[in-house]
């Protein structure tokens, strides 16, 4: 704890204003009294943050504009979006791009709005994620300096998406960044927000970043977050997202990297019609980590939520998939469906998969399953049969496998890009051609 109350005391000792000052005090306060959590922690059985909490981090306070801009045109997306670029937890201006914006519609740096709209940027922040959630958001709102807002009129759709990239270096020091993504939907309104999390290969540093977002009536949320961080590098991360009548909100997380990654994703659906849907995709190799946890609470009846996620883990690798559905009392007539397969393709790989569902009401349709497994011996006999190689034909049994959540990807940029990745890193590499 030592090296974050020295980090914190430099980087709040200079904050002008008073009510963030205080009240990034209050949080680091509840940070050092949480500490780190250990198996003894439920939601934290499976992941030992022992080695996380060892390591010694610093705050970027610049960054090699060359190295980024490289990292960034040889591994970044290739979209017409808005962009905001952030390097170690700095904004890129270099590299971000917000021109052409419409009319009703606010995108802007974090640090930007608390400088600008201070009262009504901390009225927006922490109202979801606040520092009660858990030690890693008391931590992000103690260092809370940086990230994105977004504010969508009633009945305004964002003509193009908005593209979030955060590059991470490999520095002589590493370093540990804090983002907030804040993003307000207002009625009828409808927003594709994407998160690229790039790392380079000798990258050892921490992102702890947290989205809240809150939709208003009828408002549509499509939000794909794609990590690549190195496999040295950690990656905390939280989505707290309210929802009011009739909106919908979609999300799509690609895991393709990194030491230990952990996810939360929480929805609360509030109003009538409200409606989820998650699609993810964990793939693990060498000694890789990977945690996703998702909660959906029904507070409203005619609510629906869907999941269906699938891990693959090769070598030493370790999943952990956690899915709960809270059904509220008198929240009648919802539907709610979670979908967990496992993929090991080593016998030392490891899942712990535990969906669960809390009902509370009595007039409700709720499904919940996991499987683990390995590749289908039929199959593989099928293929082998017809001339192809072993090698080859579990390559491409595992990618079929893939295949069901990474079809959910609506742009062709993110789909080859998922695809691809997935195919050159299996223990058979497959060459793919790209579709346009």
């Amino acid at each position: 704890m030592k090296q974050y109350a020295e980090a914190f005391t430099a980087f709040n000792r200079d904050a002008e204003n008073g009510w963030l000052k205080s009240q990034r005090i209050a949080a680091f306060a509840r940070f050092e009294y949480l500490g780190f959590p250990t198996s003894s922690v439920e939601e934290w059985k499976y992941t030992d943050t022992k080695a996380l909490a060892k390591r010694e981090f610093k705050l970027a306070t610049g960054y090699n504009q060359s190295a980024a801009a490289e990292l960034f045109a040889s591994k970044g997306l290739t979209l017409d979006a808005y962009r905001l670029v952030f390097v170690d937890g700095l904004l890129s201006p270099e590299l971000s791009n917000l021109e052409g914006l419409q009319e009703a519609v606010v995108i802007e740096p974090l640090s930007q709005a608390l400088a600008t709209e201070l009262e009504l940027t901390c009225g927006m922040m922490g109202r979801l994620a606040g520092i009660d959630v858990d030690v890693f958001t008391a931590l992000n709102f103690a260092f809370v300096n940086e990230g994105a807002v977004v504010r969508i009129g009633n009945n305004q759709t964002l003509n193009k998406p908005l593209l979030i990239t955060y590059l991470s270096m490999a520095n002589d020091a590493a370093v540990m960044s804090h983002p907030r993504i804040i993003v307000a939907a207002g009625a009828n309104s409808e927003l594709q927000l994407i998160e690229h999390f790039i790392g380079e290969e000798e990258a050892q540093n921490l992102t702890n970043r947290v989205v809240e977002g809150i939709m208003e009536r009828n408002a549509k949320i499509h939000h794909t977050l794609l990590q690549q961080p190195s496999d040295k590098e950690w990656w905390i991360g939280r989505i707290q997202i309210d929802q009011k009548r009739d909106s919908r909100y979609t999300s799509h997380q690609m895991n393709l990297g990194g030491k230990l990654v952990r996810d939360d994703l929480v929805c609360d659906l509030n109003g009538e019609g409200a409606e989820c849907d998650f699609s993810g995709l964990l793939f693990g190799r060498n000694r890789q980590h990977m945690d996703i946890h998702t909660l959906v609470n029904h507070n409203a009846p005619l609510t629906n939520s869907y999941e269906t996620y699938k891990t693959i883990l090769n070598d030493r690798s370790q999943g952990v998939f956690n899915s709960k559905v809270i059904v509220k009392k008198d929240s009648q007539k919802i539907h709610a469906v979670q979908n967990n397969a496992n993929l090991l393709l080593s016998d030392q790989a490891q899942i712990n998969a535990k969906p669960e569902l809390e009902i509370y009401a009595d007039d409700v349709k709720c499904a919940h399953g996991a499987t683990t497994g390995q590749l289908d011996l039929d199959a593989l006999f099928y293929l082998m049969a017809r001339g192809i190689g072993e090698e080859e034909a579990r390559g491409l049994l595992t990618l079929a496998f893939a295949n069901e959540v990474i079809d959910k990807l609506e742009l062709p940029e993110i789909y080859n890009l998922v695809e691809t990745t997935v195919a050159g890193q299996l223990p058979h590499k497959i060459e793919l051609e790209l579709t346009q």
